[in-house]
């Protein structure tokens, strides 16, 4: 029994924690770049597609926006892969 009263052979191990944090913050970098893409998507194509917003969108307003959302993710997904791959290499050349 360890010092608390809890079984010490169940404890994580640091590395077990390392993996825990680093894995939380994935997760956090994640969330936060998504609501980054949000951010992005919006002030880049809701501003070019609707000049005037109204109470619906027309036909060309849906268009536009769906269309500058695509790209706009396409972009994003392109930078995002291109950088995780360059801080792999990065990484690699460091061990």
């Amino acid at each position: 029994m360890g010092i608390f009263g809890g079984n010490s052979g169940n404890a994580p191990s640091s590395e077990d924690k390392k993996s825990i944090f680093m894995k939380q913050i994935r997760q956090e970098l994640a969330v936060a770049q998504a609501g980054e893409l949000i951010s992005k998507i919006n002030e880049n194509c809701f501003d070019k597609c609707i000049p005037e917003p109204g109470s619906t969108f027309d036909p060309n307003e849906k268009s536009c926006v769906s269309k500058c959302m695509e790209r706009y993710m396409d972009a994003w997904n392109i930078v995002s892969r291109t950088y995780i791959s360059r801080m792999q290499r990065e990484q690699k050349n460091l061990n």
